[in-house]
Protein backbone atom coordinates (compact mmCIF):
# COMPACT_ATOMS: atom_id res chain seq x y z
CA UNK A 1 0.00 0.00 0.00
CA UNK A 2 3.11 2.05 0.39
CA UNK A 3 4.35 1.33 -2.79
CA UNK A 4 1.39 2.14 -4.00
CA UNK A 5 0.85 5.58 -2.24
CA UNK A 6 4.24 7.22 -3.45
CA UNK A 7 3.35 5.93 -6.87
CA UNK A 8 0.45 7.94 -6.90
CA UNK A 9 2.27 10.72 -5.25
CA UNK A 10 4.63 10.48 -7.98
CA UNK A 11 1.86 10.28 -10.90
CA UNK A 12 0.13 13.35 -9.01
CA UNK A 13 4.09 15.38 -9.43
CA UNK A 14 4.54 14.48 -13.21
CA UNK A 15 0.91 15.53 -14.78
CA UNK A 16 1.41 18.79 -12.51
CA UNK A 17 5.10 19.31 -13.86
CA UNK A 18 3.62 18.34 -17.62
CA UNK A 19 0.88 20.95 -16.96
CA UNK A 20 3.47 23.86 -16.11
CA UNK A 21 6.64 23.09 -17.89
CA UNK A 22 6.35 20.39 -20.74
CA UNK A 23 5.53 21.43 -24.04
CA UNK A 24 2.80 20.25 -25.81
CA UNK A 25 2.21 16.54 -27.09
CA UNK A 26 3.00 16.37 -31.16
CA UNK A 27 0.09 15.69 -32.88
CA UNK A 28 -0.24 14.25 -36.41
CA UNK A 29 -1.56 18.01 -37.92
CA UNK A 30 0.17 20.67 -37.19
CA UNK A 31 -0.88 24.54 -38.16
CA UNK A 32 1.81 26.37 -38.89
CA UNK A 33 1.84 29.93 -38.81
CA UNK A 34 4.97 31.85 -40.20
CA UNK A 35 5.46 36.16 -39.57
CA UNK A 36 7.00 37.63 -41.93
CA UNK A 37 10.14 38.75 -39.93
CA UNK A 38 12.68 35.91 -38.59
CA UNK A 39 13.12 37.65 -35.64
CA UNK A 40 9.18 37.85 -34.87
CA UNK A 41 9.60 41.62 -33.96
CA UNK A 42 8.58 44.99 -35.51
CA UNK A 43 8.97 48.34 -35.57
CA UNK A 44 5.36 50.79 -34.95
CA UNK A 45 3.59 51.26 -38.39
CA UNK A 46 5.92 48.43 -39.64
CA UNK A 47 3.62 45.45 -41.62
CA UNK A 48 3.35 41.97 -40.42
CA UNK A 49 1.60 39.05 -42.11
CA UNK A 50 0.87 35.81 -41.31
CA UNK A 51 1.83 32.80 -43.62
CA UNK A 52 -0.45 29.85 -42.76
CA UNK A 53 0.03 25.78 -43.88
CA UNK A 54 -2.01 22.53 -42.49
CA UNK A 55 0.41 19.74 -42.64
CA UNK A 56 -0.13 16.42 -42.05
CA UNK A 57 2.97 14.03 -41.04
CA UNK A 58 4.59 16.98 -42.14
CA UNK A 59 2.79 17.31 -46.03
CA UNK A 60 1.05 20.68 -46.30
CA UNK A 61 -2.91 19.31 -46.78
CA UNK A 62 -4.85 21.07 -49.95
CA UNK A 63 -8.79 21.92 -50.04
CA UNK A 64 -9.05 22.31 -45.90
CA UNK A 65 -10.86 25.15 -44.78
CA UNK A 66 -9.32 27.31 -41.77
CA UNK A 67 -10.70 29.77 -39.96
CA UNK A 68 -8.25 33.14 -38.56
CA UNK A 69 -8.02 36.00 -36.47
CA UNK A 70 -5.82 38.31 -36.34
CA UNK A 71 -5.47 41.44 -33.49
CA UNK A 72 -3.75 42.68 -30.31
CA UNK A 73 -3.84 39.54 -27.56
CA UNK A 74 -6.40 39.23 -25.83
CA UNK A 75 -8.29 41.81 -27.58
CA UNK A 76 -11.32 42.03 -30.11
CA UNK A 77 -9.65 41.16 -33.27
CA UNK A 78 -8.54 43.67 -36.49
CA UNK A 79 -10.23 40.98 -38.82
CA UNK A 80 -11.61 37.73 -38.43
CA UNK A 81 -12.41 35.60 -41.47
CA UNK A 82 -12.34 31.90 -42.79
CA UNK A 83 -10.58 30.74 -46.35
CA UNK A 84 -9.65 27.23 -48.52
CA UNK A 85 -6.68 26.32 -48.67
CA UNK A 86 -6.44 25.36 -52.57
CA UNK A 87 -2.65 25.40 -52.55
CA UNK A 88 -2.13 24.79 -49.07
CA UNK A 89 -0.81 27.55 -48.17
CA UNK A 90 -2.28 31.06 -47.39
CA UNK A 91 -0.50 34.76 -46.56
CA UNK A 92 -2.85 37.11 -44.79
CA UNK A 93 -2.83 40.69 -45.71
CA UNK A 94 -0.79 43.05 -43.69
CA UNK A 95 -1.29 44.27 -40.23
CA UNK A 96 0.13 46.97 -38.22
CA UNK A 97 0.47 48.20 -34.43
CA UNK A 98 0.70 51.74 -33.63
CA UNK A 99 1.26 51.49 -29.66
CA UNK A 100 3.76 49.04 -28.16
CA UNK A 101 2.67 45.34 -27.59
CA UNK A 102 1.67 42.19 -28.96
CA UNK A 103 0.23 41.27 -32.32
CA UNK A 104 -1.12 37.93 -32.53
CA UNK A 105 -2.79 35.10 -35.46
CA UNK A 106 -4.67 32.40 -34.14
CA UNK A 107 -5.69 29.58 -36.48
CA UNK A 108 -8.04 26.74 -36.42
CA UNK A 109 -9.11 23.70 -38.64
CA UNK A 110 -10.94 20.22 -38.64
CA UNK A 111 -8.82 17.92 -40.16
CA UNK A 112 -10.14 14.35 -40.35
CA UNK A 113 -13.15 15.18 -38.07
CA UNK A 114 -10.64 16.37 -35.58
CA UNK A 115 -10.12 20.26 -34.39
CA UNK A 116 -6.88 21.81 -34.22
CA UNK A 117 -5.41 25.48 -33.13
CA UNK A 118 -2.35 27.15 -33.39
CA UNK A 119 -1.14 30.84 -33.09
CA UNK A 120 1.72 33.11 -33.88
CA UNK A 121 2.37 36.26 -31.97
CA UNK A 122 4.55 39.25 -33.42
CA UNK A 123 6.12 41.75 -31.00
CA UNK A 124 5.92 45.44 -31.50
CA UNK A 125 8.62 47.77 -30.18
CA UNK A 126 7.88 45.57 -26.88
CA UNK A 127 10.78 47.26 -25.13
CA UNK A 128 9.28 50.35 -25.21
CA UNK A 129 5.78 48.55 -23.09
CA UNK A 130 5.22 50.90 -19.72
CA UNK A 131 3.16 49.37 -17.21
CA UNK A 132 0.05 50.28 -16.62
CA UNK A 133 0.09 50.05 -13.14
CA UNK A 134 0.58 53.03 -10.41
CA UNK A 135 3.07 52.70 -7.58
CA UNK A 136 1.52 53.35 -4.32
CA UNK A 137 3.24 55.94 -2.49
CA UNK A 138 3.58 53.63 0.66
CA UNK A 139 4.67 50.65 -1.42
CA UNK A 140 8.12 50.28 0.12
CA UNK A 141 6.69 50.51 4.21
CA UNK A 142 3.87 48.36 3.53
CA UNK A 143 5.53 45.29 2.76
CA UNK A 144 8.40 46.21 5.20
CA UNK A 145 5.68 46.44 8.17
CA UNK A 146 4.36 42.89 7.26
CA UNK A 147 8.33 41.18 6.87
CA UNK A 148 8.82 43.31 10.61
CA UNK A 149 5.85 41.20 11.79
CA UNK A 150 6.75 38.17 10.21
CA UNK A 151 10.28 38.74 12.25
CA UNK A 152 8.84 38.57 15.85
CA UNK A 153 7.73 35.30 15.23
CA UNK A 154 9.98 32.35 15.81
CA UNK A 155 10.83 29.66 12.87
CA UNK A 156 10.16 26.51 14.79
CA UNK A 157 11.30 24.43 12.25
CA UNK A 158 10.57 21.16 12.12
CA UNK A 159 11.92 18.45 9.62
CA UNK A 160 11.16 15.21 8.71
CA UNK A 161 13.68 13.15 6.91
CA UNK A 162 12.77 11.04 3.90
CA UNK A 163 15.08 8.28 3.25
CA UNK A 164 12.93 7.00 0.36
CA UNK A 165 12.79 10.30 -1.31
CA UNK A 166 16.78 10.60 -0.99
CA UNK A 167 19.53 10.32 -3.38
CA UNK A 168 22.84 8.47 -2.98
CA UNK A 169 24.09 12.20 -2.68
CA UNK A 170 21.21 14.08 -1.38
CA UNK A 171 18.85 13.78 2.25
CA UNK A 172 15.53 15.05 1.53
CA UNK A 173 13.64 16.43 4.21
CA UNK A 174 9.77 17.19 4.76
CA UNK A 175 10.00 20.79 6.39
CA UNK A 176 7.82 23.51 7.87
CA UNK A 177 8.12 26.67 9.96
CA UNK A 178 6.24 29.09 11.46
CA UNK A 179 4.97 31.88 8.60
CA UNK A 180 2.92 35.02 8.57
CA UNK A 181 0.67 35.53 10.92
CA UNK A 182 0.83 32.07 12.53
CA UNK A 183 0.51 30.01 9.24
CA UNK A 184 2.75 27.62 8.58
CA UNK A 185 5.33 27.20 5.55
CA UNK A 186 5.92 23.63 3.96
CA UNK A 187 8.00 22.45 1.67
CA UNK A 188 10.54 19.56 0.54
CA UNK A 189 14.33 20.58 1.31
CA UNK A 190 17.10 18.36 -0.20
CA UNK A 191 20.98 18.66 1.41
CA UNK A 192 23.78 17.71 0.40
CA UNK A 193 24.84 14.76 2.20
CA UNK A 194 28.83 15.13 1.77
CA UNK A 195 30.21 17.51 4.66
CA UNK A 196 30.49 20.89 3.46
CA UNK A 197 28.88 24.44 3.02
CA UNK A 198 26.54 24.80 0.06
CA UNK A 199 24.69 27.78 -2.10
CA UNK A 200 20.86 27.43 -1.84
CA UNK A 201 18.05 27.78 -3.86
CA UNK A 202 14.56 28.84 -3.26
CA UNK A 203 12.28 27.09 -5.92
CA UNK A 204 8.56 28.88 -5.76
CA UNK A 205 6.04 27.68 -6.95
CA UNK A 206 3.13 27.84 -9.86
CA UNK A 207 -0.46 28.41 -9.08
CA UNK A 208 -2.81 25.85 -7.91
CA UNK A 209 -2.51 23.28 -4.99
CA UNK A 210 -0.85 19.90 -5.14
CA UNK A 211 2.38 17.57 -3.85
CA UNK A 212 5.83 18.22 -4.51
CA UNK A 213 8.97 16.51 -4.90
CA UNK A 214 12.41 17.39 -3.84
CA UNK A 215 14.77 18.75 -6.72
CA UNK A 216 17.21 15.92 -6.58
CA UNK A 217 18.70 16.50 -9.71
CA UNK A 218 19.71 20.28 -8.90
CA UNK A 219 20.92 18.94 -5.29
CA UNK A 220 22.91 16.27 -6.53
CA UNK A 221 24.93 19.16 -7.91
CA UNK A 222 25.92 20.52 -4.90
CA UNK A 223 23.47 22.79 -4.20
CA UNK A 224 20.63 23.16 -0.60
CA UNK A 225 17.10 23.48 -2.34
CA UNK A 226 13.62 23.88 -0.80
CA UNK A 227 10.64 23.47 -2.87
CA UNK A 228 7.69 25.15 -1.22
CA UNK A 229 4.01 25.42 -1.30
CA UNK A 230 2.25 28.19 -0.57
CA UNK A 231 -1.04 27.33 1.24
CA UNK A 232 0.07 26.15 4.57
CA UNK A 233 -0.73 23.01 4.36
CA UNK A 234 1.92 19.62 4.12
CA UNK A 235 2.99 19.03 0.41
CA UNK A 236 3.09 15.46 0.65
CA UNK A 237 -0.34 14.24 1.74
CA UNK A 238 -2.17 12.09 -0.39
CA UNK A 239 -3.09 13.38 -4.17
CA UNK A 240 -7.09 13.30 -3.84
CA UNK A 241 -6.04 16.06 -0.52
CA UNK A 242 -5.25 18.41 -3.10
CA UNK A 243 -8.12 17.83 -5.90
CA UNK A 244 -10.20 18.64 -3.28
CA UNK A 245 -9.38 21.55 -1.92
CA UNK A 246 -8.78 22.66 -5.81
CA UNK A 247 -12.45 22.06 -6.06
CA UNK A 248 -13.48 23.14 -2.74
CA UNK A 249 -12.13 25.45 -0.02
CA UNK A 250 -9.43 26.72 -2.22
CA UNK A 251 -10.88 26.90 -5.28
CA UNK A 252 -10.13 30.82 -7.44
CA UNK A 253 -8.04 31.74 -4.19
CA UNK A 254 -6.60 34.06 -6.12
CA UNK A 255 -8.95 36.05 -6.22
CA UNK A 256 -9.73 36.29 -2.13
CA UNK A 257 -10.14 39.74 -1.24
CA UNK A 258 -9.26 41.62 -3.58
CA UNK A 259 -10.82 45.07 -2.52
CA UNK A 260 -8.63 44.83 0.98
CA UNK A 261 -4.83 45.20 0.68
CA UNK A 262 -4.48 43.78 4.27
CA UNK A 263 -6.25 40.33 3.36
CA UNK A 264 -5.49 39.91 0.43
CA UNK A 265 -4.62 35.76 -0.66
CA UNK A 266 -1.08 36.77 -1.69
CA UNK A 267 0.31 39.23 1.81
CA UNK A 268 0.60 35.75 3.37
CA UNK A 269 2.48 34.60 0.22
CA UNK A 270 4.20 37.06 0.02
CA UNK A 271 5.78 37.91 2.60
CA UNK A 272 6.15 34.37 3.53
CA UNK A 273 9.07 33.65 1.18
CA UNK A 274 11.10 35.79 3.07
CA UNK A 275 10.30 33.61 6.20
CA UNK A 276 11.44 30.29 3.78
CA UNK A 277 15.04 32.05 3.06
CA UNK A 278 14.78 32.43 6.88
CA UNK A 279 15.10 28.72 6.84
CA UNK A 280 17.61 28.19 4.21
CA UNK A 281 19.97 30.86 5.99
CA UNK A 282 19.48 29.14 9.06
CA UNK A 283 20.74 25.76 8.26
CA UNK A 284 24.49 24.70 9.16
CA UNK A 285 25.30 22.82 5.85
CA UNK A 286 24.38 27.05 3.66
CA UNK A 287 27.43 28.58 2.92
CA UNK A 288 26.53 32.08 4.08
CA UNK A 289 26.47 33.96 1.39
CA UNK A 290 25.00 32.63 -1.74
CA UNK A 291 21.09 32.53 -1.98
CA UNK A 292 19.07 32.36 -5.07
CA UNK A 293 15.42 32.28 -6.26
CA UNK A 294 13.93 30.28 -9.42
CA UNK A 295 9.88 29.60 -10.90
CA UNK A 296 7.81 29.92 -13.04
CA UNK A 297 4.32 31.59 -13.87
CA UNK A 298 3.21 32.23 -10.69
CA UNK A 299 6.57 31.02 -9.22
CA UNK A 300 7.99 33.76 -11.66
CA UNK A 301 5.95 36.27 -9.72
CA UNK A 302 7.04 34.93 -6.47
CA UNK A 303 10.87 35.23 -7.67
CA UNK A 304 10.42 38.67 -8.56
CA UNK A 305 8.65 39.33 -5.19
CA UNK A 306 11.45 37.44 -3.16
CA UNK A 307 14.32 38.97 -5.29
CA UNK A 308 12.45 42.72 -4.31
CA UNK A 309 11.78 42.03 -0.80
CA UNK A 310 14.78 39.98 0.62
CA UNK A 311 18.19 41.48 -0.01
CA UNK A 312 20.03 38.36 1.46
CA UNK A 313 19.13 36.99 -2.81
CA UNK A 314 21.79 37.32 -5.15
CA UNK A 315 20.19 35.74 -7.75
CA UNK A 316 17.06 35.18 -9.48
CA UNK A 317 15.53 33.22 -12.76
CA UNK A 318 11.91 33.61 -13.61
CA UNK A 319 9.97 32.34 -16.37
CA UNK A 320 6.48 34.07 -17.91
CA UNK A 321 5.94 36.04 -14.18
CA UNK A 322 2.12 36.32 -13.62
CA UNK A 323 0.37 39.14 -11.67
CA UNK A 324 2.16 41.47 -13.65
CA UNK A 325 0.53 45.30 -14.68
CA UNK A 326 -2.92 43.10 -14.18
CA UNK A 327 -4.57 46.64 -15.04
CA UNK A 328 -3.21 46.48 -18.40
CA UNK A 329 -7.11 45.95 -19.96
CA UNK A 330 -8.03 49.55 -18.49
CA UNK A 331 -5.87 50.48 -21.22
CA UNK A 332 -7.41 48.52 -23.52
CA UNK A 333 -4.26 46.10 -23.91
CA UNK A 334 -4.07 42.47 -22.41
CA UNK A 335 -3.09 42.43 -18.63
CA UNK A 336 -1.62 40.07 -16.50
CA UNK A 337 -2.99 36.58 -14.86
CA UNK A 338 -5.34 36.29 -13.54
CA UNK A 339 -7.24 38.49 -15.73
CA UNK A 340 -9.57 39.94 -13.47
CA UNK A 341 -10.17 43.07 -15.07
CA UNK A 342 -10.74 42.23 -18.47
CA UNK A 343 -14.11 42.43 -19.58
CA UNK A 344 -16.83 40.43 -18.53
CA UNK A 345 -15.00 39.20 -16.00
CA UNK A 346 -17.02 37.55 -13.28
CA UNK A 347 -14.16 38.53 -10.58
CA UNK A 348 -13.88 41.86 -12.22
CA UNK A 349 -12.72 44.74 -9.03
CA UNK A 350 -14.35 47.57 -10.26
CA UNK A 351 -14.02 49.56 -7.13
CA UNK A 352 -10.99 51.95 -6.92
CA UNK A 353 -10.34 51.01 -3.45
CA UNK A 354 -9.87 47.28 -5.00
CA UNK A 355 -7.82 48.61 -7.70
CA UNK A 356 -5.67 50.86 -5.14
CA UNK A 357 -5.20 47.27 -3.25
CA UNK A 358 -4.29 45.17 -5.74
CA UNK A 359 -1.29 47.87 -6.60
CA UNK A 360 0.27 46.24 -4.03
CA UNK A 361 0.23 43.39 -5.06
CA UNK A 362 1.64 43.64 -9.02
CA UNK A 363 4.44 42.05 -10.34
CA UNK A 364 5.62 45.19 -11.95
CA UNK A 365 6.06 47.56 -8.57
CA UNK A 366 8.28 44.52 -6.95
CA UNK A 367 10.38 44.81 -10.41
CA UNK A 368 10.86 48.25 -9.77
CA UNK A 369 12.84 47.37 -6.65
CA UNK A 370 15.15 44.94 -8.35
CA UNK A 371 18.80 44.92 -7.85
CA UNK A 372 20.37 41.76 -8.56
CA UNK A 373 21.29 40.34 -11.81
CA UNK A 374 18.28 38.34 -12.91
CA UNK A 375 17.64 35.86 -15.97
CA UNK A 376 13.76 35.45 -17.21
CA UNK A 377 13.10 33.28 -20.47
CA UNK A 378 9.05 33.46 -22.06
CA UNK A 379 7.55 33.03 -25.32
CA UNK A 380 5.57 35.43 -27.32
CA UNK A 381 2.28 32.75 -27.57
CA UNK A 382 1.52 32.52 -24.13
CA UNK A 383 -2.23 32.98 -23.24
CA UNK A 384 -1.91 32.59 -19.72
CA UNK A 385 0.39 34.98 -19.18
CA UNK A 386 0.27 37.61 -21.74
CA UNK A 387 3.99 38.93 -23.11
CA UNK A 388 2.91 42.27 -22.68
CA UNK A 389 2.30 41.96 -19.31
CA UNK A 390 5.84 40.39 -18.49
CA UNK A 391 7.52 42.88 -20.51
CA UNK A 392 5.89 45.96 -18.84
CA UNK A 393 7.90 44.21 -15.44
CA UNK A 394 10.82 43.53 -17.15
CA UNK A 395 11.23 46.71 -19.17
CA UNK A 396 11.29 48.86 -15.49
CA UNK A 397 13.83 46.44 -13.72
CA UNK A 398 17.23 48.71 -14.29
CA UNK A 399 19.12 45.80 -12.36
CA UNK A 400 21.77 43.61 -15.06
CA UNK A 401 19.05 41.52 -16.72
CA UNK A 402 18.98 38.52 -19.60
CA UNK A 403 15.98 37.59 -21.43
CA UNK A 404 16.49 34.21 -23.30
CA UNK A 405 13.13 34.47 -25.90
CA UNK A 406 11.99 30.97 -26.84
CA UNK A 407 9.27 32.77 -29.69
CA UNK A 408 6.81 29.90 -30.17
CA UNK A 409 6.68 28.19 -26.99
CA UNK A 410 3.44 29.70 -25.19
CA UNK A 411 2.98 29.07 -21.19
CA UNK A 412 4.98 25.88 -21.15
CA UNK A 413 8.75 25.15 -21.96
CA UNK A 414 10.87 23.40 -23.92
CA UNK A 415 13.80 21.27 -21.87
CA UNK A 416 16.63 23.13 -23.73
CA UNK A 417 14.68 26.19 -22.33
CA UNK A 418 14.42 24.82 -18.57
CA UNK A 419 18.47 23.28 -18.88
CA UNK A 420 19.37 27.04 -20.36
CA UNK A 421 17.99 28.33 -17.17
CA UNK A 422 19.53 25.92 -14.83
CA UNK A 423 22.52 26.16 -16.07
CA UNK A 424 22.63 30.50 -15.80
CA UNK A 425 21.83 29.59 -12.40
CA UNK A 426 24.55 27.03 -11.70
CA UNK A 427 26.92 29.30 -13.36
CA UNK A 428 26.29 32.26 -11.07
CA UNK A 429 26.24 30.12 -7.51
CA UNK A 430 28.73 27.42 -7.99
CA UNK A 431 31.30 29.37 -10.51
Amino acid sequence: MKFQKYCFVFLAMLVNFSVLFAQPTVQPVQIVITPNHANWEYKLGEPASFSIQVLKFGVPQQNVVIQYQVGPERMKPMKADSVLLKDGRFTTSSFTMKEPGFLRCVVTAIVDGKPYRNLTTAGYDITAIQPAVEKPADFEQFWSGAIAELSKLPLDAKFTLLPERSSSKTNAYHVSCQGYGGSRIYGMLAVPKAPGKYPAVLQVPGAGIRPYSPDLELADKGVIVFTIGIHGIPVNLDPQVYVDLTNGGLKSYFYYNLDDRDKNYYKRVYTNVVRANDLLVSLSEYDGKTLAVMGGSQGGALTVVTAALDKRVKYMAALYPALADMPGYLKGRAGGWPHMFSEGHPWNPQSEKAKAALAYYDVVNFSRQINIEGYYSWGFNDETCPPTSFYAAYNVVTAPKQANIFHDTGHWTYPEQRLAMNNWLLSKIKP
